[in-house]
């Protein structure tokens, strides 16, 4: 199996199952409703503040994948739109499904050699580097996510 398969099975694995920790996104989003993913716990960010911040990266490798400039910035990555209803909270939450799918397929079809280039410029190093921080940076906030879950659901 080429080493961008295994990125792209990787990266699935961490939002919709299958990985060696048995915990993903998909699973710890389940149940959760609107008012459970905007409660405030201690001073942690909220699930919905925390997808959308996951949600923010994934768009931004996606953006550059599909041949356009990196436009993210840290500075607005947990600039969460309100979250007022289900409605709300269903488009945060299945946006970041569909567009990590849509990013895995284009993994897919990096060449291997792809992995070594620069991703965008110096600073950013290379894509592999990229591709595996993204995959590092979800299973970081993934457990914020389930340890705020676990006093939300379970007080």
């Amino acid at each position: 199996m080429h080493t961008s398969t295994q990125i792209a099975k990787h990266l699935r694995e961490v939002f919709f199952g299958g990985n060696w920790t048995w915990s993903n996104l998909k699973d710890n989003l389940d149940g959760v409703t609107w008012q459970q993913a905007t409660t405030q716990v201690y001073t942690f960010n909220t699930i919905a503040k925390l997808t959308y911040h996951i949600g923010y990266y994934v768009r931004a490798v996606l953006n550059v994948l599909e041949g356009n400039p990196i436009e993210a910035h840290d500075k607005f990555s947990f600039d969460v739109p309100p979250i007022q209803s289900e409605e709300d909270w269903a488009q945060v939450r299945d946006k970041i499904f569909v567009e990590v799918e849509a990013l895995a397929k284009l993994i897919e079809q990096l060449p291997d050699e792809k992995l070594q280039e620069i991703f965008v410029g110096q600073k950013y190093g290379i894509y592999y580097r990229n591709l595996h921080g993204l995959i590092e940076h979800t299973h970081y906030h993934l457990g914020q996510i389930a340890l705020v879950r676990k006093v939300v659901m379970e007080g």
